[in-house]
């Protein structure tokens, strides 16, 4: 993995962290989080990222 799929990675996984919290807390709905998911899986094309991306966490 490169240091730019690294970086990429670990500002998916941050970003989504608090998506999750945001929808745990009922900020968000789970329509949102999806929204959420997809435009970042776009932005920052993780590598492990598209592993989690469907699993259901609430």
């Amino acid at each position: 993995m490169s240091k730019e799929e690294f970086k990429n990675e670990k500002l998916y996984q941050t970003t989504m962290h608090l998506a999750r919290k945001m929808l745990t807390e009922g900020i968000i709905s789970e329509d949102e989080y999806r929204q959420i998911d997809t435009i970042f899986l776009e932005k920052y094309r993780p590598t492990l990222g598209t592993l989690f991306s469907d699993i259901r966490l609430t």
